[in-house]
């Protein structure tokens, strides 16, 4: 659950479950994990996106091995403390996986809320202290409703009340929708863009990392030019990567995934 949790963060689950797969069959437990080295979480990490994610998964089961007998935490305060977790992150491991009844908010959760109760067509752009102040109001105090709750807006959102086409026919709160009964308002606001891919430096981190993923021994400054030819973007971009802890440089001019045992 913790991983899973993880690796869906700003990632489709279609693209999360074979990655998952494989990771779990690989590390069943946090200390399988942190008895590899970092650069091995990076490796198996793929292609999922947002690859610091890895590293943050190999602190915490370095902490977990540290502070909790190898074990994933249950606590709420226990799993905030670990390295990488966030609000989200431990609100819905506590919840879903041990029964805690908090506050769990998504962005799926933010957009029928918003919807629903505020009768606008989108959240904002960051999540506001009065968002999750109007989730925590709108959660059954029962606890069992509150743990059905979670799950069921969260997969309303998921399965029909979705950002661009929302299938409101199907919907079975429309009948006391905010938004709907508002006439649907189209969002207000300038219109939100989806980030560029092309030739940004996300790409071009993107390949150079990739190179040292399916690499069995340490990359040279050649073969990384031969993933991304423009040296000033590739330098700067390599530059991040070293600075993420992503990448570790080695003498001669070489690159190798962090802590891995290539010479």
């Amino acid at each position: 659950m913790f991983v899973s949790e993880v690796m869906a963060q700003q990632t489709p689950v279609a693209r999360v479950e074979p990655v998952w797969l494989t990771w779990m069959a690989r590390w069943p437990t946090p200390a399988a994990l942190a008895a590899d080295p970092p650069g091995e979480a990076v490796r198996a990490w793929g292609r999922l996106g947002y690859p610091r994610r890895a590293l943050r998964l190999h602190e915490a089961a370095r902490a977990m091995v540290q502070r909790h007998g190898g074990q994933v935490p249950t606590q709420h305060a226990d799993l905030l403390a670990l390295p990488g977790v966030g609000s989200y992150t431990a609100a819905a491991v506590a919840c879903f996986a041990h029964g805690i009844p908090l506050t769990v908010v998504d962005t799926n959760v933010r957009r029928v809320l918003a919807r629903a109760l505020t009768g606008t067509a989108l959240a904002a752009p960051a999540l506001t202290t009065a968002e999750t102040a109007l989730a925590t109001t709108a959660m059954p105090t029962d606890r069992e409703d509150a743990l059905l709750w979670n799950v069921a807006v969260m997969e309303l959102g998921a399965l029909v009340c979705t950002a661009r086409t929302p299938h409101c026919p199907a919907c079975p709160i429309r009948a006391t929708c905010a938004w709907q009964a508002a006439g649907a308002p189209p969002p207000s606001g300038p219109a939100r863009r989806g980030q560029a891919w092309d030739g940004t430096d996300r790409q071009a981190r993107g390949a150079l990392l990739q190179v040292l993923r399916d690499a069995t021994t340490p990359v040279t400054e050649p073969t990384l030019a031969a993933a991304w030819p423009d040296p000033a973007q590739r330098a700067r971009c390599l530059d991040g990567l070293i600075a993420d802890g992503l990448v570790e440089p080695l003498s001669k001019g070489r690159y190798r995934l962090p802590g891995t045992t290539t010479h």
